[in-house]
């Protein structure tokens, strides 16, 4: 049995993905929520979102396989999606059957794209000149790394930025993620290093 957890901001969203998930063999509603902070402690096999890249959790050794509904298509950002952690992404007004499908792949590890855009995500995840180091930051990591340099945690980030302590929480691991960092302070010494940060 294959427990999904939903997170999504509408109502109406969480309902019908409700309905779609009850009526299936094989899966077993975990929960439904306006976020996916839940997935920390329910701990379920695939969470089904709907919403944006900073609502997911931030990547976790115990993460479950994430299928996001979303309204965005580019190929870049499916890129952005599958390098923190999310399996499938499908367009919000993905039929059930491509929904229930890409659920039961995710659950067994395989990655879900539309046909359209695997040879850009394939281009885009070919390795990068090692004078390109890793991925850029975006301005709002950048923003988020500075404020890390100056010693705030993440709740007087959120603040200064007028962003939810979640948020900040997932820009911190993101950019973690991209330093190649393991740690606040390995990743601000990275920053210094290439001049994202100035000291």
């Amino acid at each position: 049995m294959i427990r999904v957890l939903i997170a999504a901001h509408s109502a109406m969203t969480r309902a019908g993905l409700e309905t779609l998930v009850a009526s299936a063999p094989g899966l077993q509603l975990a929960g439904s929520f306006p976020d996916a902070s839940a997935a920390e402690e329910l701990h379920p096999d695939v969470l089904l979102a709907a919403g944006a890249l900073e609502d997911l959790p931030p990547p976790a050794a115990r993460q479950p396989a994430i299928v996001l509904l979303s309204a965005e298509s580019q190929p870049s950002f499916t890129h952005e999606a599958f390098k923190l952690g999310v399996r499938a992404v499908l367009a919000r007004d993905a039929s059930p059957g491509a929904i229930l499908a890409a659920v039961e792949a995710a659950a067994g590890g395989l990655a879900v794209i539309e046909p359209g855009e695997l040879e850009p995500l394939l281009a885009a995840s070919s390795p990068a000149p090692a004078s390109a180091g890793s991925a850029a930051l975006t301005a709002r990591e950048l923003d988020v790394l500075r404020l890390v340099a100056e010693g705030d945690a993440n709740k007087e980030i959120a603040w200064k930025l007028g962003i939810s302590e979640h948020t900040a929480k997932f820009h911190v691991a993101s950019i973690l993620g991209k330093l190649n960092a393991g740690s606040r302070t390995e990743a601000v010494t990275i920053g210094i290093r290439r001049g994202l940060v100035l000291i």
